[in-house]
């Protein structure tokens, strides 16, 4: 019997998750524990492992569709089994694509007898379809080698040797060479779904829904890095923590915030709220895009423990094991760019909140002290803020804050 594989549910708050990718296609063998499908709910991702062996009778759910948890994505049984579907209740939003896609069926011809798909249903598997439609090649007038008549990507390669084979007559030439320009003018078209969904809905309300404006200014972090050099060793060794630069900040951030509440706010239906509690988001940069992880009560802990819970919440986050609930509920958000390079840029809010912190790249600088001349190491921080919680003097005032903590960086382990 069939074994059906269902959408696992990704965190208490998942209302609906998507195959990003299928590993395998319909009629491939596959081995049990072996990947088939990589699925993702908003910004937690996973991989499907194969419960049994077998071969992949059926894919329910296409890359990109939307189902809620438990819903069947696909099904595993042998090779020569006959699949029993149950009828599946449509929901109620999608009820008029459903009832289109009776009334066409029913206005098709039956099945020919010898089985094979008839001309308006090709079957042909998503990388053959995208190399036949790059290479400008009819996908009906190809001939399927695969289980029942499915046109391969080793089909549509004998198709594009047998054409490229056969020289073009010397009246057609010029055509021809158009057609090999146009040929090479590939556009990769990606569906945005999953963690770019996310981003790209989240990032475009944070910008039409808030006043953002962003300011910046340089930290003498020398000293900084001096205490950081001399407790880098002691800390690694006792405590197994390697403090950052991004770890002192983040401190001096926790302590500055305290002294400037209106920073640690949000603007939430025409009211401001501000927090007595530091809920400290910290922006990791993943492959597929950009999470937030959550140290909560950040005020609550020393400069080691606060490194060592931003270190566990990166770790876990490009290992993809966070869940929903660490990734919600921040008052304020860090990013850094200072491993690219990059000294001043522009962080957009990370709404509902009112303040986000740019870091960027120290820079080795010659700055005068008096008549002097001396060799200083700046740090660029970029702040936003909501101009609809606070406005520049008091926004101003929490940088300068911030600048003095980390030029005094002792009081950061105080």
């Amino acid at each position: 019997m069939a074994v059906e594989i269902v959408m696992p549910k990704l965190g208490m708050a998942m209302k609906e998750g998507m195959v990003s990718h299928w590993r395998k296609q319909t009629g491939d063998p596959v081995s049990k524990g072996e990947i088939i499908a990589d699925i993702n709910s908003e910004k937690i991702e996973m991989e499907v492992e194969s419960p049994a062996d077998g071969v992949l009778l059926e894919i329910v759910v296409p890359v990109g569709q939307g189902v809620p948890p438990g819903a069947v994505i696909c099904r595993i049984g042998n090779p020569d089994e006959q699949i029993v579907s149950p009828a599946a209740p449509i929901p109620e939003a999608k009820a008029h694509i459903a009832e289109a896609a009776a009334s066409a069926a029913a206005a098709e011809p039956l099945p020919n007898a010898g089985g094979l798909p008839k001309r308006g249903e090709i079957k042909i598997s998503p990388v053959a379809r995208k190399m036949a439609e790059a290479a400008g090649i009819d996908i009906e007038s190809l001939e399927g080698t695969g289980p029942q008549g499915r046109i391969t990507k080793e089909d549509v390669e004998r198709a594009m040797e047998k054409r490229s084979s056969a020289a073009p007559p010397a009246a057609e030439a010029a055509s021809a060479n158009v057609t090999a320009v146009r040929g090479a003018e590939q556009v990769e078209q990606t569906p945005v779904a999953g963690i770019r969904k996310v981003i790209a809905s989240r990032m475009l309300d944070s910008l039409q829904q808030s006043a953002q404006l962003t300011l910046t200014l340089k930290a003498d972090v020398t000293a900084l890095l001096a205490l950081q050099k001399q407790m880098s060793d002691a800390a690694q060794k006792q405590h197994g923590v390697k403090l950052t630069v991004t770890d002192f900040t983040a401190r001096a951030v926790v302590l500055s915030l305290a002294q400037h509440k209106q920073m640690n706010s949000a603007y939430i239906d025409e009211r401001i709220h501000t927090f007595g509690h530091v809920h400290l988001g910290v922006a990791v940069a993943l492959e597929k895009g950009l999470v937030v992880p959550v140290v909560r009560h950040a005020e609550t802990l020393s400069l080691l423990e606060l490194a060592r819970g931003l270190k566990s919440l990166a770790q876990r986050a490009r290992s993809g094991q966070l869940g929903s609930d660490e990734m919600q509920g921040s008052t304020f958000t860090i990013t850094t760019l200072g491993a690219f390079g990059i000294e001043h840029f522009t962080p957009v809010l990370n709404p509902p909140e009112a303040g986000i912190l740019g870091i960027g790249a120290i820079q080795d600088t010659p700055v005068y002290s008096g008549d002097e001349l001396q060799r200083r190491s700046l740090l660029p921080l970029s702040l936003t803020f909501d101009h609809r919680v606070l406005d520049g003097a008091p926004a101003a005032e929490f940088l300068r804050t911030l600048k003095q903590h980390l030029e005094d960086p002792y009081r950061l382990v105080l």
